[in-house]
Formats: structure tokens, C-alpha cells, sequence
């Protein structure tokens, strides 16, 4: 009788188990290998300005920390991104973009120098890492950068979007630019105004590349 018992508790569980898993992806969809794919920023938006600062010592560390100043995102990732850029140009304004795609072996020297989540994400989760994230500001006509109040990179509580203790032309452009990435499909931190996540960034894996690997992508281009 026990064992009849018992048998009927381990079909249970196996059961509530099963139940669990297909809830628990009920809400995922298949990723294709496109969206999966990184695509150079320059080849999907023409018109795009880059300043890759992580290639420079213009950053929070002072330190050059990448070999080159590559700049890709994934393929579906791009796309939200020109859609951005479509709507700004109506508007005669142009992004500028500051990181794209982040090694993961950057992202790790980033958090040994500062391990605070609130600019650097643990390397264990970083959206930069996994192609799905941007550092963006705006720029006019004339090229000349929009005032956002502070600096790219400047790690206090002014960078955050929600500080308002600014000039009303800087809020106009800080809101701006959180409302077209919003509008196609961005979301932005909550501690850097320059900082926006691909809304759909956990569903893809971080991506382990070396210089040498964004090289072959250059040079496929």
C-alpha cells in the first residue's frame, strides 16, 4: 500500500514540476539566429555619429579599453535603434553613440575597478555584453551635442533621469531622448541618462567575443 502510495506522490510531483516549466515559458519566444547575429551600427544607420570612448581614455577610468573602436549590436537590436534615428531626423537631430557591445572580458575590468550596480553592471548580467544595449546622446544639425545637464560617464546622482534640477532646455532634451528610445522599444537606467537596455535584453545570451572575433567582423564587412 505504501509503495502504491508513494508512487502516486512521485507521479504528483512530476506532474507539478512539468506545470511549472511550461508557465515559467509560456512567455518566451524563439530567438532567430538574425536577431542573434551582430551587426555593424554604420551599416544599418547611415547617418549615425560615433564616439566609442572605451577605445579612447575619455572614460571613467582613464585607461584605453578597447583595441579598437568597434561598434555592433544585435541585428534586431540595430533595427530599434534606426527606427529612433528615423524618427529624429524629421526633427533634424542624429544620435550619437558612446558604447554599443561590450567584451565581457571590458565589462569584468569595469567591475573590478567599480563594482557598484548603480553604472556597472555585474558582469554575471551586463546588457552591454550581450549586444543589447547603447550609450546614446543627441546632436543637432551642426553637430553639436545637446546639453543633458552632465558629462557621459559622470557617476552621480545629477546623471540620473530623475533629477530635475535643471535648466528647463536640459530636461526638454534629457526627455526627448528617453521618449523616441522608449517609443521603439528601449528602456532607459535609472541612474544614467545616456544609458538604454533593449527592452527585450534578458532573452538574449552574453556574448563572450574577443577583439580578434569583432576583427573578423570588421573585416566581413
Amino acid at each position: 500500500m505504501n509503495s502504491i502510495r508513494n508512487f502516486g506522490i512521485k507521479q504528483i510531483l512530476i506532474f507539478i514540476f512539468i506545470l511549472i516549466l511550461s508557465i515559467a515559458f509560456s512567455g518566451c519566444r524563439h530567438i532567430s539566429n538574425k536577431e542573434k547575429k551582430l551587426v555593424k551600427i554604420s551599416s544599418v544607420i547611415f547617418d549615425i555619429i560615433i564616439d566609442i570612448r572605451y577605445a579612447t581614455t575619455n572614460n571613467f577610468t582613464g585607461k584605453k579599453l578597447y583595441c579598437n573602436p568597434y561598434c555592433y549590436l544585435l541585428s534586431s537590436t540595430a533595427d530599434k535603434l534606426k527606427n529612433v534615428q528615423s524618427e529624429l531626423t524629421e526633427k533634424e537631430l542624429f544620435l550619437k553613440i558612446y558604447d554599443a557591445y561590450r567584451p565581457l572580458k571590458v565589462q569584468k575590468e569595469m567591475w573590478k575597478y567599480l563594482a557598484d550596480e548603480r553604472y556597472i553592471a555585474n558582469p554575471l548580467y551586463a546588457s552591454h555584453s550581450r549586444g543589447a544595449a547603447v550609450d546614446v546622446t543627441l546632436v543637432d544639425k551642426n553637430g553639436v551635442d545637446l546639453d543633458m545637464g552632465t558629462e557621459f560617464d559622470e557617476f552621480s546622482k545629477k546623471s540620473a533621469p530623475g533629477y530635475f534640477g535643471f535648466p528647463t532646455d536640459i530636461l526638454y532634451n534629457r526627455i526627448l531622448l528617453k521618449k523616441v528610445m522608449k517609443k521603439h522599444g528601449f528602456i532607459q537606467s535609472t541612474t544614467e541618462w545616456w544609458h538604454f537596455f533593449d527592452k527585450d535584453w534578458k532573452k538574449y545570451p552574453i556574448l563572450d567575443l574577443e577583439d580578434a572575433d569583432l576583427r573578423k567582423l570588421e573585416d566581413a564587412d
